[in-house]
Formats: structure tokens, sequence, C-alpha cells
């Protein structure tokens, strides 16, 4: 597990110029697929986000997770400790590369009403976070 200082994307911040890469969040707390959603809710209550990288063993970024969908499925009641993040990743395969034009990648993210998606590379590993402004 690796955990990076989170860095807000500036107020300033405008998507209708440039690529993804000038306009997204680095870093940011990157957490392995196999880790609990208890564990997980600890890790961002520690980093102070409300989001979290999920990667796979080999480090490719497999999706990301809310503070919100991780309290959902802890208070289920069908949660176990046994639920691994892995086993609650359902439609976030969508990502960005960071040569995208920031304004295709907006309009594609309020298209599929996304707030959030993982920046990868060419060999799936997380660079970032690309968040819409509320």
């Amino acid at each position: 597990m690796t955990l990076i200082q989170m860095q807000s994307l500036p107020a300033s911040a405008d998507l209708t110029r440039g690529t993804v890469v000038e306009v997204m969040e680095t870093g940011g707390p990157q957490v392995c697929d196999d880790m609990s959603v208890e564990v997980a809710l600890s890790v961002m209550a520690v980093a102070n986000t409300g989001r979290l990288l999920v990667c796979d063993q080999d480090g490719q970024c497999t999706g990301l997770v809310t503070q919100p969908e991780l309290t959902a499925v802890r208070d289920s009641s069908d949660s176990t400790d046994r639920v691994r993040l892995r086993d609650i990743l359902s439609d976030h395969g969508s990502s960005v590369s960071p040569v995208t034009a920031a304004a295709e990648a907006e309009h594609t993210m309020r298209f599929l009403r996304l707030g959030a998606v993982p920046v990868v590379d060419e060999q799936g590993r997380a660079l970032g976070v690309l968040a819409l402004s509320r």
C-alpha cells in the first residue's frame, strides 16, 4: 500500500483547455484490491480523503472507491469483515489517459455521471485522479 499526500484541484482549474495531466489531482492514497472495506475506510480517515485508487497485485489500477460507497457496503446486512475492495469494484473500469483533452474527459465523465476517474499511464498504473468540480 502506498500513501501519498493528496493535492486538490485549484479552484481556477479550467477543464476547457489543455490535457488531463494539466488539471488532474496528483498522488493520493493507492491501496491494494485485497484490502478489506473496513481497513480501506480507516485509510481514508487517516489520509483525510473521500476516495482511494485501487490497484491489483501487479500495480495496475483497477478502479476508484469512495467513502459513501464503502460506508454503504459496510452498513449493509450482507457485509462481513471478509469483503475485499475487489469484490465491490463494479462499474469502476472507467479511466482516462493523461494526454486526453480535458474538455473531452469532462464531457465523458458528465455523460457517464462519474464524479471522478483514475488517470492511468500506458501500463495501467495510476498517476492521479480527475475529479469534476461540484
